[in-house]
């Protein structure tokens, strides 16, 4: 069994992620969809301080309005760091103290960068020395999008979409993220989805049981070429999204009238991640956008997945 550590604190940080590309296939057994989908993690964080503790807890604090975040032992943060512990043996707790900067139910992993922290976190802690293939393990049980808030950079995902394989990315990608004042429910964009596939008589042909990033996407990716993957952009959730919360429609014709070169819902929504050409022409976007009451933040990728801070 292990026992407390000395640690007083340890402080780790993820990053949210766009799905540049996600193709939506069948239902499976579990519940969830096949998906394939193409990951970038960009630049808002999460940052989790894990202190020792007798029992588990966390409190949020950030730059985004948290009021409505659960703090018991429904928070996939909490999951995260019970999980960790009894795959450790450890017998006592932590507090957590997350600093939100990823938009909740945004479409952007706010959650599953909590998770990926907080595992790092109470790992070194606890000084549980579990490897990075045990968090990793730890990590799928706990949600589709946590084995690449706990990995980063640039991926594809399949499966549920946490059976990752590294992607070659070159260069940086520039974002303008339009942030929505509402946030949307992952199940419910899926269930509204698979509606739109009945009413339209959309059957899942044999191809589309295991759906494949387009060849194009990883191209552009490769080559680091913003217009390119502007071209490539994709994403099946956004239609039913768009059904869900027509206004969003508008904040995409938006930006793209203001210059992005393309616009995407991230995930399930209602994040709209518009890509640029450059950091000029993020700013240019940014000024334009919040001209139009819009609550809007600049990210750019790909980034790191969740590490250590030394403070």
């Amino acid at each position: 069994m292990t026992n407390a550590a000395a640690s007083p604190m340890v402080h780790a940080r993820a990053p949210g992620k766009i799905n540049v590309f996600l193709k939506v296939g069948a239902v499976l057994e579990d519940g969830y969809h096949e998906v394939a989908t193409a990951y970038q993690a960009v630049s808002l964080y999460e940052d989790v301080r894990a202190y020792p503790a007798d029992d588990f807890s966390v409190e949020f604090s950030g730059s985004i309005d948290t009021s409505g975040l659960a703090v018991d032992g429904s928070n996939l943060a909490i999951k995260a760091a019970r999980a960790l512990a009894r795959k450790a043996g450890f017998r006592g707790g932590v507090r957590l103290d997350i600093e939100k900067n990823v938009p909740i139910a945004g479409g952007m992993g706010g959650g599953s960068a909590d998770a990926a922290a907080t595992l790092l976190a109470c790992d070194a802690l606890w000084g549980t020395e579990a490897t990075r293939e045990d968090l990793l393990g730890i990590a799928a049980t706990l949600g589709a999008d946590v084995p690449f808030s706990y990995t980063g950079g640039t991926a594809i995902g399949t499966g549920r979409g946490d059976r990752l394989s590294p992607a070659l990315a070159k260069g940086q990608f520039h974002w303008v993220l339009a942030l929505a004042e509402f946030g949307m429910s992952t199940p419910a964009v899926y269930s509204e989805l698979d509606r739109h596939r009945e009413r339209h008589a959309q059957d899942i042909f044999p191809a589309q049981l295991q759906p494949t990033v387009d060849a194009n996407v990883l191209q552009a990716l490769r080559a680091g070429d913003p217009a390119m993957l502007a071209e490539s952009l994709h994403n099946d959730l956004q239609a039913p999204a768009l059904h869900l919360a027509p206004g969003l429609a508008r904040v995409l014709e938006l930006g793209e009238a203001n210059g992005a070169l393309a616009g995407i819902l991230s995930g399930s929504g209602p994040t709209v991640a518009f890509l640029v050409q450059d950091a000029d022409n993020a700013l240019e976007l940014q000024v334009a956008l919040s001209a139009s009451r819009l609550h809007v933040v600049r990210a750019t990728g790909p980034v790191h997945g969740a590490r250590i801070i030394h403070d």
